[in-house]
């Protein structure tokens, strides 16, 4: 122990004498108080009440990495840095919230998905009482929608590991492996190129069942046998059915075509979730009973390779489905052993597809093997109804109903021919094809007013607000989702940008959806009361135009964003434009998930998730 100095000693005496009692107890009270209140606070890593830190606010310590107040440390910063995952944090707008609003936060309670694959939930796809239920699966009803009714309100989980994604383009050839841990695809593809594992990362070589010489060879090839196809000028939108890791529509991307890649959630372990983590259009479908969710008339080009669909099965119905979303004068490229190989099980496959792609007036346009053995065959759909009144077997017959507004949305495959429209013109050349005007847009100048006005107000409020002041780091987004698409201005203002959008018409709003596919963008129908068809954690941004004042009318608008919620990166946006009684209602709810919230003019929200979960909410897979 130290010995006082005689200095020290004399002084406390001195004090002793003079009686100063009083003083020397305040001094040694304080001492204590100050004492006490250091040892509790660095003891439980800070105030009670505090609001959970994101994680720009901080650079994370092993001291700091117990506190139940932190997001876990091998979640890196907020939002994807500009220099990559290892990059420097993203600036976060302050806050704006008031004590009033945390009180109402009080009110709203969250809990975890449970369940071995709570990580990956997607309710209306994972809904395993309905698919216990169901009576066959002949058909691929099993990977069909399922809602559960009520609609969930738990948190998904955020995986043990999980980083800030590869930006873009990066990622469209690697991606974290901990963000996607799926590895049974690359044992059980691992002699066709699909995807590798190396150290922390899932690496897209380009390969395929198809693609022996690589997914550009590939392309190449198909443009050589039929030079109009012209890719990125004459066919801009298209499909990929079973698309698996999406290396097709990845690299048609570099060719100015975008594809919407779809497969079902299957044993091909997350092959959706795979092509979203690399910023590639995708969503989750399957060819099954019911029709797919997009407008008739709707793609250019449509392409299966080795998609393992029956398309010959229900007397065709797989191939008039087909027919119904492929643009009159559109092509169907079909890549799969009945093309080109002799033997007599596949022969009969080939005649059987061959006689409904008569019965549809499809004409064979092209026909190829290339040098690895690996062939394909070009169908292009007719531009006029002509055809189908002069066939001499009439079955399938013609549709008596033509197609009706929002007609695909929870609606059976059609065992009939829809008849073409009277207009079947091909759309402009891509670029002017976006701001030219649509080939389905109502007749009359009123309808061409309208929509040239709702192109400039999306290019003017991008650049005034969205780009400006509001808090949105553009240069780190790639995959958005627009709720409530209209035209897809939104989509249109941000064409010039590396980021794609999934334009989403709901269903119980005006049809636009062909308007948007006939400018060369791509989307969905959707009912926003239910989850979307997509993995969690796959958008970078959620977009609301006045969408949320009237889906409160039929729905929980807190199951609205716990849905928001599931499909939103950690670091993503939620930006809302809506009535000030809307932004109000919304902005405590998303505080009680600890998003950070900012309002400007009183009628835009953005909301920024970040890493908190009920109870840590990080899970081990």
């Amino acid at each position: 122990m130290a010995v006082p100095s005689s200095s020290s000693s004399a002084a406390v005496q001195a004090l002793l004498r003079e009686r100063k009692y009083p003083f020397i107890l305040l001094t040694a009270t304080l001492l204590l108080i100050i004492l006490t209140f250091i040892i509790s606070f660095s003891g439980s890593g800070g105030p009670l009440h505090s609001r959970p830190l994101f994680s720009s606010d901080l650079r994370l310590s092993p001291s700091l990495s117990s506190s139940p107040w932190l997001p876990p440390v091998a979640v890196p910063s907020l939002g994807p840095p500009p220099g990559g995952p290892d990059g420097a944090n993203t600036t976060v707008p302050p806050s704006d919230e008031s004590d009033q609003d945390r009180s109402e936060a009080i009110r709203y309670k969250w809990t975890l998905c449970k369940g071995p694959g709570a990580v990956d939930y997607i309710p209306c796809l994972d809904n395993t009482k309905a698919i216990k239920a169901l009576k066959s699966r002949r058909h691929m009803e099993h990977r069909e929608r399922h809602c559960p009714i009520p609609t969930p309100r738990c948190l998904v989980p955020i995986p043990s590991g999980y980083k800030t994604p590869v930006p873009w383009p990066k990622s469209r050839d690697m991606v974290w492996y901990d963000n996607v841990p799926h590895p049974k695809l690359v044992e059980y593809k691992k002699d066709q190129n699909w995807v590798q594992k190396d150290g922390d990362y899932l690496i897209f070589p380009g390969g395929g069942t198809q693609f022996k010489h690589g997914v550009s060879k590939y392309i190449e090839l198909i443009e050589n046998v039929l030079p109009i196809i012209e890719w990125g000028k004459h066919v801009r939108v298209a499909l990929d059915v079973g698309c698996g890791v999406a290396s097709f529509g990845g690299a048609l991307l570099d060719r100015d075509v975008i594809t919407v890649s779809f497969a079902p959630k299957d044993e091909h372990e997350a092959q959706i979730q795979f092509a979203l983590e690399r910023g590639i259009p995708a969503t989750l479908s399957v060819i099954g009973t019911q029709k797919l969710t997009f407008p008739d008339n709707a793609f250019d080009l449509i392409h299966c390779a080795r998609c393992r669909v029956h398309w010959d099965a229900s007397g065709g119905k797989p191939l008039i489905e087909l027919n119904r979303i492929l643009r009159p004068g559109g092509f169907f490229i079909w890549s799969a052993t009945p093309v080109y190989k002799d033997d007599e099980r596949h022969q009969n496959v080939w005649s059987s597809t061959l006689g409904v792609t008569k019965s549809l007036c499809w004409e064979i346009v092209a026909r190829t093997v290339d040098s690895s053995g690996v062939g394909l065959v070009i169908f292009q759909k007719p531009v006029s109804s002509s055809c189908y009144e002069t066939r001499e077997d009439t079955n399938p017959p013609l549709c008596e109903i033509q197609g009706q507004p929002n007609s695909s949305w929870y609606a059976p495959l059609d065992g009939c021919i829809l008849r073409l429209p009277v207009s079947t013109n091909w759309p402009a050349p891509w670029p002017k094809r976006l701001n030219s005007r649509p080939l389905s847009l109502l007749s009359g100048s009123e309808a061409k007013d309208s929509f040239q006005e709702d192109t400039k107000h999306w290019a003017s409020l991008i650049a005034d607000v969205y780009s400006e002041g509001i808090g949105i780091n553009w240069t780190n987004l790639r995959n958005l989702i627009d709720m409530n698409a209209g035209y897809g201005g939104f989509a249109a203002a941000l064409i010039d940008s590396p980021i794609w959008v999934m334009n989403v018409v709901p269903i119980d709003m005006q049809d636009t959806l062909s308007v948007i596919y006939d400018r060369g963008l791509i989307g969905v129908y959707h009912d926003w009361c239910e989850s979307f068809s997509t993995y969690p954690r796959t958008y970078d941004m959620v977009h609301s135009s006045f969408l949320l004042n009237n889906l409160t009318r039929r729905c929980d608008i807190v199951e609205v964003i716990a849905e928001i919620d599931r499909i939103l990166r950690p670091g993503g946006y939620l930006l809302v434009q809506d009535t000030p009684e809307t932004i109000k209602k919304l902005r405590p709810i998303l505080i009680s998930l600890f998003w950070r919230v900012t309002i400007t003019q009183e009628q835009f929200l953005l909301g920024i998730k970040g890493f908190w979960r009920p109870g840590g909410g990080t899970v081990q897979r």
